[in-house]
């Protein structure tokens, strides 16, 4: 039985800044998204599904079951809703 996956959102790059296969990551970084459980605070995510950065360094996520893109800028603690966060939306997309 051959199985068939669709995804919503397929971004064409993963970011605008190409992380190379090698790179070495910080011992001791700063945890900007998650590890709070699920929920709808804007220190939580809900099924996060896609992640994208920007030339800027600014982090966007789309949270799935909260209806929102979440956006970090460089150095920021905390995040903002950039879009959605009021609920479904009632078209088609």
């Amino acid at each position: 039985m051959l199985e068939m996956i669709v995804s919503p959102l397929v971004p064409l790059r993963a970011s605008s800044i190409d992380i190379h296969p090698n790179a070495r990551w910080q011992q001791h970084g700063l945890t900007v998204a998650g590890g709070n459980g699920n929920g709808n605070g804007i220190n939580q995510l809900y099924n996060p599904l896609g992640l994208y950065m920007d030339d800027d360094q600014t982090i966007y996520v789309a949270d799935q079951y909260n209806h929102r893109i979440v956006e970090w800028k460089r150095g920021a603690t905390s995040g903002q809703a950039s879009a959605g966060g009021n609920g479904q939306g009632s078209g088609t997309h």
